[in-house]
């Protein structure tokens, strides 16, 4: 008995423990099409002229209990380090996140589609850097309730229409 509790135990822990791989945006499917339930899809910033093929990660909570911004942080240090074993920089281009209630299997998850660019490309890395970051401290505030989506529209407009 003992024994058939500890394989069974196993199973479910690996199983939990598993993440898919980071693929190439243009070989692979988004997990939200088709799906039961989907997701909200912002886009971060234009594809860099110059920049190798753009890739998908795809992250999901294996409960309901954790929130949706450490799966967020969970795929983007996923993806920076991806990025930087090529010696490039990560360059966000969309995210669609689960919309809540995370019950029934609508567990928090995201999917982050990026690519890697020249670290010193166009000179202007820091400002595409910087504009992530003030994208997803944007988004933040949008899944946490605290602007509407007109308000992070608005915001993300302005955002976006930085040099």
């Amino acid at each position: 008995m003992n024994k058939l509790f500890f394989i069974v135990s196993v199973l479910l822990v690996s199983s939990c423990a598993s993440v898919p791989p980071i693929q190439s945006a243009s070989k692979s499917k988004s997990p939200f099409e088709n799906a039961v339930f989907g997701g909200t899809t912002v886009i971060l910033d234009q594809p860099i002229k110059n920049s190798e093929e753009s890739y998908r990660i795809f992250r999901k909570a294996a409960t309901g209990f954790v929130s949706l911004q450490t799966v967020r942080e969970n795929a983007e240090q996923a993806s920076i380090g991806f990025c930087e074993r090529k010696n490039k920089t990560m360059h966000g281009l969309t995210e669609t996140a689960a919309k809540p209630p995370y019950i029934l299997g609508n567990f928090p998850r995201i999917e982050l589609v990026f690519e890697c660019i020249e670290k010193a490309e166009n000179g202007n890395n820091n400002l595409i850097v910087d504009k992530y970051e003030k994208l997803k401290a944007l988004k933040k505030l949008l899944d946490d309730d605290v602007l509407t989506k007109q308000e992070f529209d608005k915001e993300k407009t302005k955002i976006l229409a930085e040099n």
